[in-house]
Order: structure tokens, then sequence, then C-alpha cells
């Protein structure tokens, strides 16, 4: 599998000390932040090697020098090659002392050396010549000798290869020579694509998979996964549906044939449907305990009212009870195609072997859709509220937000930096109003809130961009109060300082969230569903940099600023402002 290689390069802050007498200085020594393009090393750089180089012709060898000895007419300050390789030795030893462990000199020393005799007996300039790329360095005893080394940034990034077979199945993978891999199937097919009458489908079919196939019982899978020392899960969210194993790169074969079978045949038995009832009733119960969750479900309720996401996940429970066989083998048969599917590995995977495994076990049973794929059902947002007062719970919890923009939309990326600057915060944070998030400086000084945390949540075509916090019954209007002045204040003086910070925290999580063969495969499937290819690391990195302030601010009028917003609120939310006081506070507030 082919590298790419992207090199980057930073220049030392400390200025450049004079090249020595006789020695030419490169041209353009410190160079940019691309690797330059191949030229014959300069004069300075042949008189280094102790022999005349002809140029070197383009795209070829090297020629070798014409002699080894001395050269009476060259600018070289040695006498042989010897006595250069050990000049150029001494001076990299003497970069790999710290200043620390140096021992500068005396006044008097100082002074001792400060005549012509002193000058004559100071060891000789040693000119190093630069990596492509970097800048050139002098070393010896001047006292400009920087002190900060020039560090090249060598970015290996594994590249992500993607192939379509004839029935529509897309192939990607990343393979990073790890001894393990996961592999999984995202499948374009969610709580989204169900109406009323058989919502929950989807989840209770993801259920039914572990239940045993045509070719292995409940308890052969199980016994098998354990045997191989890997891991097979599945979930499922509103646009999408996954089936993945976490394994050994040996046992990637099985794996694959593992998921095939248990998306193409599984046995869907009434035994095991009727004891799936109880064990999706009993996790509808946990649910309802969360109530972060619990709050995001009435969130989703009432921003997109009467519309596919507007209903739960895992459905209600007059339709898992009525669930049937024939439900979910329609539900298969109609959004389990080719076309629909991506098969996404990572770690120490070939991608052409995953690609022949993919023929064998995908190639012919998952047929090329015949009619239309099921068109995406509109979901038109809502300003509006739910609010479930209980005096008995000790916090309130609430979460509001403004209709946001799909995957693919180009101010996807504008709201994700403005999602970073609102941050999070909670009570076991350190940091105080030191806190760089001016949200979580504000809460921390008024003790307004337990916690908060911001979210830019997206689907195909739209999302939801807010906020939910958990607060105290008497500061409720309080913290609401400054999460929508901190609101306006994104659309009319965010700084450039704040949307600096904020980038980089965005690209330090994103960078970190890919720790593992697991966040890799997911972060493959999901762009390749959403966006049909995977964004390379330096472009969105680019498209994260080219945020400022002033677009921040066009981004947030356009989204924030005077818009309906939709809120869910549980708990003891007596003193919660008005629907229409909330309005209007989405415009200007003034102190």
């Amino acid at each position: 599998m082919g590298q790419r290689v992207a090199a980057a390069t930073l220049s030392c802050s400390a200025p450049e000390p004079p090249a020595p007498q006789g020695l030419r200085t490169p041209a353009n020594p410190h160079g940019s932040d691309r690797e330059p393009s191949r030229r014959p090393r300069s004069a300075a750089s042949r008189a280094l090697q102790g022999a005349s180089f002809p140029p070197r012709p383009e795209g070829g060898a090297r020629p070798r020098p014409r002699a080894s000895g001395h050269d009476p007419g060259s600018t070289s300050p040695w006498r042989s090659r010897a006595e250069m390789a050990a000049a150029v030795a001494a001076a990299a030893r003497g970069r790999l002392f710290s200043a620390a462990r140096r021992r500068p000199w005396t006044f008097a020393e100082r002074r001792a050396v400060g005549g012509a005799a002193g000058r004559a007996s100071r060891p000789p300039r040693v000119w190093v010549p630069p990596a492509r790329g970097l800048p050139s360095l002098c070393l010896g005893g001047s006292r400009w000798r920087s002190t900060q080394a020039a560090p090249q940034v060598v970015l290996n990034v594994p590249e992500t290869r993607v192939t379509r077979l004839d029935n529509g199945l897309r192939v990607a993978s990343e393979d990073s020579g790890l001894s393990t891999c996961t592999v999984g199937l995202w499948i374009d097919a969610g709580s989204r694509y169900e109406n009323e009458k058989n919502n929950g489908t989807a989840h209770f079919l993801e259920h039914m998979a572990f239940k045993g196939t045509k070719k292995r019982s409940q308890l052969d899978l199980e016994l098998e996964i354990e045997n191989m020392g890997a891991h097979l899960n599945a979930y499922t969210s509103r646009e999408q549906t996954v089936y993945y194993a976490k394994a050994f790169s040996k046992d990637l074969p099985r794996a694959v044939e593992i998921l095939a079978d248990i998306i193409q045949n599984s046995t869907l038995g009434e035994a095991e449907i009727e004891r799936e009832r109880g064990v999706i009733l009993r996790e509808m119960q946990e649910v309802e305990t969360n109530l972060q969750e619990v709050v995001f479900d009435y969130l989703h309720a009432t921003a997109y009212q009467n519309t596919a996401l507007g209903r739960t996940i895992l459905g209600p429970t007059e339709n898992i009870k009525s669930i049937n066989r024939k439900d979910l083998v329609d539900y298969i048969t109609t959004h389990y195609k080719g076309p629909r599917i991506v098969l996404a590995a990572a770690g120490g995977v070939s991608h052409d072997e995953l690609l022949e495994l993919a023929n064998f076990h995908f190639g012919d049973s998952l047929s090329t859709h015949k009619g239309e794929i099921p068109a995406l059902p509109p979901c038109k947002f809502t300003g509006s509220e739910i609010r479930v007062r209980d005096d008995k719970m000790p916090l309130a919890h609430l979460a509001v937000a403004v209709e946001a923009v799909g995957w693919a939309h180009p101010d996807t990326i504008c709201l994700m930096v403005a999602n970073t600057l609102i941050g999070n915060w909670d009570r076991s944070f350190g940091g105080g109003m030191n806190l760089s998030s001016k949200l979580a400086q504000l809460t921390c000084h008024g003790n307004l809130c337990h916690s908060f945390q911001s979210f830019n949540t997206s689907y195909t075509d739209t999302g939801l961009w807010g906020i939910y916090m958990v607060c105290e019954p008497a500061t409720i209007a309080d913290m609401l109060h400054v999460v929508q002045k901190e609101w306006m204040r994104l659309c009319t003086s965010i700084t450039e300082s704040e949307v600096a910070r904020a980038k980089n925290l965005l690209k330090t999580n994103m960078l970190l969230q890919l720790d593992g063969s697991t966040p890799i495969c997911e972060d493959i499937g999901r762009q390749m569903l959403c966006y049909n290819r995977r964004i390379p690391i330096p472009e969105l990195e680019a498209r994260i940099d080219a945020v400022n302030a002033e677009t921040i601010q066009e981004v947030c009028t356009k989204y924030i600023y005077d818009k309906s917003p939709a809120l869910a609120a549980v708990g003891p939310i007596e003193q919660l402002p008005d629907f229409n006081q909330i309005r209007r506070n989405m415009c200007w507030l003034r102190d």
C-alpha cells in the first residue's frame, strides 16, 4: 500500500549568523511549509564535502568526487576530509548539550580572549549545510549560536483506499500496520427511514443480528467470537446502523465472514423475537433514567414535530410489543442493499485482501437495488418547547438549540468552531476564572450551573446547534440569560484570539479521537456515508484554518441571531422564563 508523506518545516526564531569567509549561504535557506524541489547543492555544500562536485544532472544520480584529498584551490578550511568530518562531529556533539550544562564564560575569561590573540585562539566556525527545507546553522565559537533547533516534522498519513463493487457496495480501508484491526458494515438506514407504525424496527433488528444464523446458533456465534479473542458489537442511530468486529489482523477473513453471515442469514426466529421484546423494554426503562437522553429525545420531538427525526430510536412501547418477523424481513429487503452499505476496515488490513473477501461474501448476495432507493424523508425544524415539570427532582435539565446544517454544507466547519468556542464545563474542572471559555468563566464566577455542554448534531440535510445544561432551580433564568448573551457575542464581537484558540482545540480534539483502529474505522464508515469519500486530515485542517472572526460572526448571525429556538426542559423548572421572552433574547442583549 502506498503512503503519502508530507513534510512541514519550522524556521529558527533567532537570527541566522553570517556564513564563514568564503562560504556562500544557499538561496532561500528557510524555505516554506512545503518540501522544496530538488536542486544541485550550493558551492558552500560542495566545499564542506572537501571536493568539488559538478552540478547534479536533473533526475540523475550524484557524480562521485574527482578527488578525495585536499584541493589547494578549494575554499574549504580543512586539509582533508577526515579533518572536516572530525570538526563536524565535534560541532554536532556540542549541539547535544543543553544550555544548562554549558558553563558560561566569566568576565575575566571573555576579556582574556577579547583581543586579536584571543580571536585567533577561538575554534573555527563550522557551517553545517541544512537539510532540504531547513535553515542553515552556524556552530562553533560564535556567541550568536542559535539555542533553538529547527525541528523537521514529517507526517506519515496512511492512504484510505476506496473501491466500489459491481453491486454498489463500497469497500474502504486504511492500513496502519497494526497487529489488530477493526472491520464493520456501515449501513445508510436508521430510525429516520421508519414510519409511525414500524418505528423501532431498525433497533429491534440490531438486537436480532446476534441471536443466530442459518450456519451458527447463538451459542456457536458467541463461542467463536470468544475463542478468537474478538469483540462483536452494533449500534443504531437516527440515520445509520453499524455492525463491527475487533479482532487480530490474521482473523480478518473470519471477522468479515461473521459480519456477512449475521446481516444476510439471520434466522429471526419467533422465540428469539419474543425474548428480545422483554430485553428492549428493559432497555427503554434504563434509558428513561438517563436524563440527558430523555432531554435530547424531547428536544428532537419538539424541534422536528411530526417528522421521522422527531421519533425516538427505540420506538414507542406499543410498537415494540407488536413488531413481528415480517416487519424485520421487509426492513432488510428494503434498506440492506449494496449502494447503501460501506465495508470499512482500519488497523492491520490489506485492501486487496479485504476486496477479495467483500467480493466473495457480498458480491452476489447483495444484488444491485432494482427499484429506487427510498427517498430521505424531509424533516422541518420548528421553534417550540417541551416542559416536563417535576419539583421532586433536585436539579433542572434543559437543552436549547437552533437549526443548523447537514454534514456536507459549507457552513458546517464554522459551526463546529463556534461550538468549540462555547465549550463545556462542570464543577470538577479546575481553573475557575482562568478558563479559556468565556461562558465557563461567567458560569464559574456566578455559580450558575452544575455543568453545561455545547453540541453540534448534524444529519444529512439539517442539524441542531445548541447547549445542554444542568442547573439549580433558582439559577435557571440567570444561566439561560448568560448563554444567550454569549450567543449574541458570537454574532457581533468575537475576537481573533478566541477563534484561533478554538481552532487549535478543535483540531486537537479531532486528531485525538482518531486514536486506535476502532475510531478510525468508524470515521471512515461515517464519512463514506456522509461525503462518499474520506476527507484527508490536511484538507480538514486547511478548512478549519480558513475560519476567522469575521466568518464566525457571519455564520452565527445567519443561524443564531433572531432565530426561533427549540427548548426541552425537565425537572424543577418553575423559574424558567416564558418562551416568548426566550425568543426575544435571541436578538441583541444589553446589560
